[in-house]
């Protein structure tokens, strides 16, 4: 028995630090929850508003760590009360900058038409960061996208949580996002365009709902038969 305590007493502590071991390195540091909805704009030199925003946002993000001396990969929300926006409009492109407002944050969206189809898409994202725990400040950048896609006039808009690929050791989350570059009229959002993720979600709604439907008619059905039965059983003859 004493020999038996004795490992236990060993490799108990020991398949503890491995098991950590394994958490730390392929898991997040911390779950941070729904991030908070921001609204964000972007005016023109008259003034109005030439890019409305509304979305919040979550970095999902690879870096080397000081603390631990290896990567990590962590998860964080932008916050949008300390979230300054930013950027410009053209005719054929319209840039969203987001910068905390310590300056150690700092995403970039670039929308892009398509003037062919009439449609505009993310087709840049870029994010610089210097967090206090990085060995070295984070960049990441990539100009071939095609995320968040809509027709020149509408707005796009995607209740559904997303994840925007932009690099291996980057990716976005956004919720409930509503978004519209172009051809604002009077400040606001034009009528939304909703994302295929939404329609699936309606059309799944449907479906289970004619089922439910077709089911309560069968079930509706069988007990009038089975009534009718019963009542012809006792007739007098």
């Amino acid at each position: 028995m004493t020999h038996i305590g004795n490992a236990l007493t060993f490799t108990l502590p020991l398949i503890l630090a491995v098991a950590l071991h394994q958490i730390l390195a392929g898991c997040p540091h911390k779950n941070p929850g729904k991030p908070v909805m921001g609204r964000y704009q972007v005016n023109d030199t008259r003034g109005c508003a030439c890019l409305l925003a509304n979305m919040g946002l979550q970095l999902n993000i690879s870096f080397s760590s000081a603390s631990l001396n290896k990567t990590v990969q962590d998860v964080v929300n932008l916050d949008p009360n300390v979230t300054m926006s930013s950027g410009s409009c053209g005719a054929d492109n319209a840039i969203l900058r987001l910068s905390a407002n310590d300056n150690k944050t700092n995403l970039t969206f670039t929308f892009t038409v398509n003037t062919t189809s009439n449609k505009y898409h993310v087709s840049e994202i870029s994010l610089s960061a210097a967090w206090p725990d990085m060995k070295e400040p984070f960049s990441a950048h990539n100009a071939t996208l095609n995320h968040l896609c809509g027709t020149v006039g509408y707005s796009y808009m995607c209740r559904k949580e997303q994840t925007l690929s932009v690099v291996p050791e980057l990716a976005i989350n956004t919720f409930e996002v509503q978004v519209q570059p172009f051809n604002l009229t009077q400040d606001q959002f034009a009528t939304a365009e909703e994302c295929q993720l939404d329609k699936d979600d309606m059309l799944i709604a449907i479906v289970v709902g004619a089922a439910l439907a077709g089911l309560v008619v069968i079930v509706l059905v069988a007990y009038l038969i089975g009534r009718r039965k019963s009542h012809s059983g006792y007739q007098t003859i």
